[in-house]
């Protein structure tokens, strides 16, 4: 039955974008690690094993029904809130903000996790009545999460929820009257975030600054122009070499580098097809919590590519925001198959809560 009602083309989608990331992580990751002391392989396994578990996680949550991935959604939120706010408290500092904290012998980062709870449970308190009657509950919620993001502070993360809610309260019946209010108190709250925090500040000023030829955007710029349509090879990358983060947050010009402008454009089109096809097949249901729930998976999903391509680009600030997929990642990864599991779920033929 799962067989038959899942989206063949959003589950498709999803390994080819698993095996394109499993790709760059054995062509970009060696050199990382040996500079950190490490064995060439240390982040191709881990990245492997994180792969596995993720995909597994996936397949287990797009069995349930819309009911029980609300449940799981409850749960999840529970445990991994609290996680979020003993970071405040226990996690050590990393670039300027708290998000990590050591457990089980790994770091894991609960707002990951958190990510796809908020959607699930905001598109349910929206859907429980017509029109934006749930509006009050919601936006506690997300104002809640979004509070304690920026006490981190995780600006980034924060920035991304309070996209997907808006998307959310947009489809639920928002008028252009209070999405305009809503840009505005995002404005106002971008510009707190630069005055305030030091590391956010830093970050804005770099990216309306001349562009320096050997920061890391300067590197990321001449990597990107440098593989032309069909890159250098897998491994014969030269100027990633010197991105602290080429196997994850600059991991789009990486592939730029090594295989070459058509591989992102590749990378690109699959996003846009798992995305649109996802949104296409929500558009169908009648249930009003499943079109709203899994049109947030879907754009929560679009929105974190985008912006890290944005930022790959030097269109965007850096954010410390991964690029679904494509690039290494330990506990993000398995966030990531627990959301993607819930959107496959919502978008399951005939998925009614």
């Amino acid at each position: 039955r799962w067989w038959w009602t899942v989206d063949h083309f959003v589950l498709g989608g999803i390994i080819v974008l698993a095996i394109m990331g499993s790709f760059m992580v054995f062509a970009a990751s060696p050199p990382v690690a040996r500079k950190l002391g490490y064995p060439e392989t240390h982040f191709i396994f881990k990245h492997l094993i994180s792969l596995g578990i993720s995909l597994g996680l996936l397949f287990l949550v797009s069995l349930m029904a819309p009911r029980g991935v609300l449940r799981l959604a409850v749960v999840c939120f529970a445990v991994f809130g609290l996680l979020t706010i003993a970071t405040l408290f226990l996690a050590p500092e990393v670039k300027g903000s708290h998000r990590w904290l050591r457990m089980f012998g790994q770091q894991i980062q609960p707002t990951e996790f958190l990510k796809p709870c908020v959607t699930v449970i905001g598109a349910w308190l929206l859907a429980r009545s017509e029109g934006i009657r749930g509006l009050v509950p919601a936006t506690l919620l997300v104002g809640g999460v979004v509070g304690v993001l920026l006490m981190q502070p995780d600006v980034g993360m924060a920035a991304l929820i309070t996209l997907i809610f808006c998307a959310q309260l947009f489809i639920a019946g928002l008028s252009w009257l209070f999405v305009g209010i809503a840009v505005t108190v995002g404005v106002v709250g971008l510009y707190g975030a630069y005055a305030l925090h030091p590391h956010v500040q830093e970050r804005v000023d770099i990216f309306f600054g001349p562009v320096a030829e050997y920061d890391q955007i300067g590197i990321a710029m001449r990597a990107l122009s440098s593989g032309g349509l069909f890159g250098r090879g897998p491994g014969e990358g030269v100027v990633t070499f010197s991105l602290p983060e080429a196997h994850s947050d600059f991991v789009f010009v990486t592939a730029a580098e090594e295989f070459g402008i058509l591989f992102c454009l590749l990378i690109v089109l699959v996003f846009a097809v798992v995305v649109l096809k996802a949104l296409h097949r929500t558009q169908d249901s009648n249930d009003r919590f499943v079109r709203l729930a899994a049109f947030g998976l879907a754009a929560e999903l679009g929105l974190q590519a985008l912006i890290n391509m944005a930022v790959n680009l030097n269109l965007m600030p850096t954010k410390g925001m991964t690029l679904p997929l494509i690039a290494y990642g330990g506990s993000s990864m398995m966030a990531l198959g627990i959301g993607l599991g819930m959107l496959l779920a919502f978008s399951r033929r005939g998925a009614r809560l």
